[in-house]
């Protein structure tokens, strides 16, 4: 059971010493338990860490009308926005301790709209991790349907964390 909650203030978000001192998958299992805070983004979009093992990252949400666009439908922002974060997070988990990493770059494909208040799973799998880059995929499929929504793709920089004094 998750005891994840979400930062509220910057000093509440963990330490460059906390992350480095960690592998990327401590890490992200700490954020999951509850020993370090959830970024601040998935409670102002709605979505959280739900699962995490080695080489994948599971985030779930549920778009609010507070994620809509002009036209009605959920914004693309909200599909890349979760996408990115579990792509991105499963590459983190190959990181080795004093290894940091940031997307490159990431590409969406919107297959259909999510009607409002469905229940989502982004599952984010790694194909490579190196000594430079990682390479992950996603998909948001939805929690109770089973439909596929959306799919991207990343490329990830891995890079030595900055020393210590």
């Amino acid at each position: 059971m998750s005891n994840h909650f979400f930062a509220t203030s910057p000093d509440q978000l963990a330490t460059m010493d906390d992350i480095l001192d960690c592998t990327g998958l401590e890490f992200m299992q700490g954020i999951l338990d509850g020993k370090f805070a959830a970024p601040p983004i998935g409670q102002t979009l709605g979505f959280r860490l739900h699962h995490v093992e080695d080489g994948k990252a599971i985030f779930e949400g549920v778009p609010e009308f507070k994620v809509m666009n002009p036209i009605g439908t959920v914004h693309g922002g909200w599909y890349g926005t979760i996408l990115d974060s579990c792509m991105a997070c499963a590459v983190q988990t190959k990181l080795k301790a004093g290894q940091i990493y940031t997307t490159l770059e990431y590409k969406i494909n919107i297959i259909r709209p999510i009607p409002l208040g469905t229940r989502v799973h982004a599952v984010g799998t790694v194909h490579h991790s190196g000594r430079s880059t990682g390479i992950s995929d996603g998909e948001i499929i939805g929690a109770d349907d089973g439909r596929l929504y959306a799919t991207g793709s990343t490329t990830c920089i891995i890079m030595d964390g900055p020393k210590r004094a």
